[in-house]
């Protein structure tokens, strides 16, 4: 019995860190082809795919056992895309104004279809917005399952570490305006910051207004978990 207990412990803990793992690889394999780690279009079918897939499959077989994890997935993920509208509505004007080198979603689109001799496409187009609302459904899934939807201050300073990461990654190296973007205009830093605390505030309000006062799925395991390895420790 105290096995089984601990194994039981450990479930919702694998699933969630299983999880966290699928919906980091969205974000990070821009930046890994940027660090000349591969191709996008190569890493978007060996790694992206399967995640979705992986992030979709423990949504699915969690609804009755471990309902929590579920609902952090999907509504996490709608809350994430959602979020990305209020980042745009920074970012695009930025972008028009001359505050930014280029155009993400483009250019991302263009790596994604393999056309960077051919120059974008409609297609290319379509698969760098979805691949850019994407990574905003992914960092929407790591917020609930870290953070949970209780409190709403969180989204702000997660904004402003996920706007911060990219300022320091080789996305900014890659496009020639080095960390920050000061080797481009001061206004960069802005604009990214501004852009990633408006999506970082409209996530906390729409993970609270999705699934309440829930919990950290992620913290909330690991205390199971340590409970439930105490009982095992002391039934043996």
């Amino acid at each position: 019995m105290g096995f089984s207990n601990s194994v039981k412990g450990l479930r919702p803990l694998s699933l969630i860190l299983l999880a966290l793992l699928a919906a980091a690889v969205g974000p990070n394999i821009f930046p890994a082809a940027e660090a000349g780690h591969g191709e996008l279009n190569i890493l978007a079918v060996r790694l992206l795919l399967p995640a979705i897939t992986v992030l979709a499959v423990i949504a699915v077989l969690s609804r009755k056992w471990e309902p929590a994890i579920a609902r952090s997935i999907v509504w996490g993920a709608v809350a994430g895309a959602l979020a990305t509208i209020p980042l745009e509505a920074i970012r695009i004007p930025g972008y028009l104004l001359g505050f930014m080198p280029g155009n993400l979603p483009r250019l991302m689109g263009v790596l994604l279809l393999n056309r960077f001799a051919l120059g974008p496409s409609t297609a290319s187009d379509i698969a760098g917005w979805a691949y850019h609302f994407w990574n905003g459904a992914s960092f929407g899934i790591i917020y609930v399952l870290v953070f949970g939807a209780a409190r709403r201050w969180a989204g702000v300073l997660y904004g402003i570490v996920v706007g911060v990461g990219f300022m320091l990654s080789p996305v900014v190296v890659a496009l020639g305006v080095g960390y920050f973007g000061l080797q481009f205009s001061d206004w960069f830093s802005v604009t990214v910051l501004t852009a990633h605390i408006a999506f970082g505030l409209a996530l906390g309000l729409l993970a609270k207004r999705f699934l309440h006062s829930q919990r950290s799925p992620l913290w909330t395991a690991l205390r199971l978990s340590r409970a439930r390895s105490v009982e095992f420790r002391v039934a043996s």
